[in-house]
Formats: C-alpha cells, structure tokens, sequence
C-alpha cells in the first residue's frame, strides 16, 4: 500500500514538474514569434514574414535575409534623402 502511494506521489511531482516546463516553453515560444513579428514590422517587412521562422532551415534563410538583406525601410530612407551618403544631414526646409 505504501509503495503505490509513493509511485503515485512520484508520478504527480514528476507531472507537475512536466506541466511547468511545458508552460514556460510555451511563454518563450510565444514571446520569440511576438518579437520575430515586430523585427520584421519596424524593418518594413510584413509581419507573417515572421512566420517563416517556424519552418526549420527555412528560418535561417529568413534571418539571412534579415541580417545582410536591404530593408525597405532602409531603401525608402536613402530615395528620401535622395541617394545621398548615410549621416549627412539635410537641413530642413532646403534641397539636398
């Protein structure tokens, strides 16, 4: 009799410990899709880009593409400064 207490004392600690780690694997899961959706946003992308980062090896490519590709945000900042070399200041209210 003591010894199916045990087992299942055992069982539940060792479920319970399951339940958490399952929990905050799911919490950091979430949390990288909210960050990799919002990198993608601020850089000019579309957020389901982000998505892609689900599919293995295929996110890598997706990270490539990130790292060394031309934003679109970085394309309409050089067709606003009309082409002309990063930090160099356009006063405003004049032509560059």
């Amino acid at each position: 009799m003591q010894n199916t207490d045990a087992n299942n004392a055992a069982i539940a600690a060792l479920a319970s410990i399951w339940l958490v780690l399952v929990v905050v694997f799911l919490a950091i899961f979430i949390l990288q899709l909210v960050m990799a959706w919002r990198i993608a946003v601020k850089a000019g992308f579309s957020g389901p880009l982000s998505l892609l980062m689900l599919i293995p090896l295929v996110n890598f490519v997706i990270l490539l593409i990130f790292a060394f590709g031309e934003w679109p945000i970085e394309a309409q900042l050089k067709a606003l400064r009309g082409g002309m070399p990063p930090g160099t200041a356009v006063v405003p209210g004049t032509t560059p």
